[in-house]
């Protein structure tokens, strides 16, 4: 009998160099090369981090480097989705507050501890030290519905919920008076979209809502920091295209009856040529297929991913 075929995932195991940049005055990318993103903003009296990283030993990192360019507090961490990947680290920041949208904090109530036991079994890599992750989910202190404001000094800090797309909880971190965004997973540069927990219906509207900010620095939730109109344009448009294709390639295949496995390959052959040098485009089409047909099929929401799940849809499609 054949051992069942591992997640493309799991043999993702080379360490990236991570990046650490300033794009405006207030705000920094942590990024690496592929791997989840982290912004900072450096407010006048505080700090605010969107994003905690998968752990909290790997957070370490992050405030390292807080660090080597001020002192001042981490009083704010934002959830910008519920992704374990996104969340489990927050513990490390010791913020005074844990901020979310309302949606993002129903999903933790939904599928927070499956979701957990998923993605851990998924990327192993990138939840480095995950005994340093404490028992139990990591709950927002305050949740917000479409927007709230903080201000960090003088500086104002928007955090916006412009639609459904990765997530029905995706809110996205804005600096008006520097027009700099952290998109969270809304938007990706040179890396694949995880699209298992999406709205591909909803999400082209949510680019254009993000889009009509008119940014002019973006801190993708994988890839590198994008700087000036042209760039930021350019992020958004292939997150946009991708998106688009995987979804008129499905409709297509429903349209003419077919079955999720003659779906996935089509699809799967058919975007290869243009998007398979992306980051983790092996490992997120499975998901991301399985979740649009699903859409397109018989379920508006998503379905919960569990771990067995998970090894299901992977040997049904990759088996």
């Amino acid at each position: 009998m054949n051992a069942p075929k591992k997640f493309a995932s799991q043999a993702d195991l080379q360490e990236k160099k991570v990046t650490f940049s300033q794009l405006s005055e207030h705000a920094w990318a942590y990024t690496a090369e592929g791997d989840p993103n982290t912004g900072i903003v450096i407010g006048d009296d505080a700090v605010l981090v969107a994003d905690t990283q998968a752990t909290p030993a790997m957070a370490q990192d992050v405030i390292r480097r807080i660090r080597e360019v001020t002192d001042k507090p981490i009083k704010y961490v934002v959830l910008t989705h519920y992704h374990a990947v996104r969340v489990l680290g927050a513990s490390a920041y010791g913020a005074q507050q844990i901020l979310a949208s309302e949606d993002t904090y129903d999903l933790i109530v939904e599928r927070g501890e499956a979701d957990k036991a998923s993605e851990i079994g998924r990327f192993p890599r990138l939840f480095s030290n995950v005994e340093s992750v404490p028992p139990g989910m990591t709950w927002p202190t305050m949740t917000f519905n479409k927007k709230m404001t903080l201000w960090l000094g003088k500086l104002e800090v928007q955090l916006l919920q412009l639609g459904r797309g990765h997530t029905k909880g995706d809110t996205v971190v804005w600096l008006p008076q520097e027009r700099t965004l952290f998109s969270g997973d809304l938007v990706e540069f040179d890396a694949t979209p995880y699209a298992g927990d999406a709205y591909f219906k909803d999400w082209p509207q949510t680019l254009d809502n993000l889009a009509a900010l008119k940014p002019l620095a973006l801190v993708p939730g994988r890839g590198a920091a994008l700087k000036g109109e042209a760039q930021v344009a350019e992020g958004l448009r292939g997150t946009a295209s991708f998106i688009a294709d995987v979804r008129a390639s499905v409709e297509a295949g429903v349209a003419a009856g077919k079955d999720l496995n003659a779906v996935y390959k089509e699809t799967f052959a058919s975007l290869k040529p243009r998007y398979g040098h992306w980051v983790i485009f092996d490992h997120c089409m499975p998901f991301d297929v399985t979740r649009c047909f699903d859409e397109m099929t018989q379920h508006a929401d998503p379905r919960v991913w569990t771990a067995e799940r998970d090894r299901q849809m992977w040997e049904t499609l990759e088996g």
